[in-house]
């Protein structure tokens, strides 16, 4: 039963797995890298019980797209804002796609 548990946890991307010094060191930055994309608010670790940042796969994929911008000379607040409007494109792209193919075809506009 516990190898089960464990198993889903390793297949849950957003289980906080990843100690602050672990993911820095996965994505190739500091521990001030992260600090600052969780006061831009781009992610918000969990804390474990002891206080200690703890980071999801799902949460080190978006910084890792940060740290591309910031690699190519982009602030960090500036990055962390276009990290989180790209995301709310594809996610408006993706409702408009499903609208479109929808059975029921594309809603009417409501008259005002």
């Amino acid at each position: 039963m516990t190898a089960e548990i464990s198993h889903d946890r390793l297949n849950d991307e957003d289980y906080p797995a990843y100690t602050m010094g672990r993911a820095a060191e996965m994505l190739g930055t500091t521990p001030a890298f992260l600090r600052a994309l969780g006061e831009a608010q781009l992610i918000t670790p969990l804390r474990s019980e002891g206080g200690h940042r703890r980071y999801s796969r799902y949460q080190l994929r978006i910084a890792a797209r940060a740290r591309e911008l910031v690699d190519q000379g982009t602030p960090v607040d500036a990055a962390c804002r276009i990290v989180i409007f790209q995301d709310q494109l594809d996610e408006a792209r993706r409702i408009n796609d499903e609208l479109r193919t929808s059975p029921s075809g594309p809603r009417p506009k409501a008259d005002v």
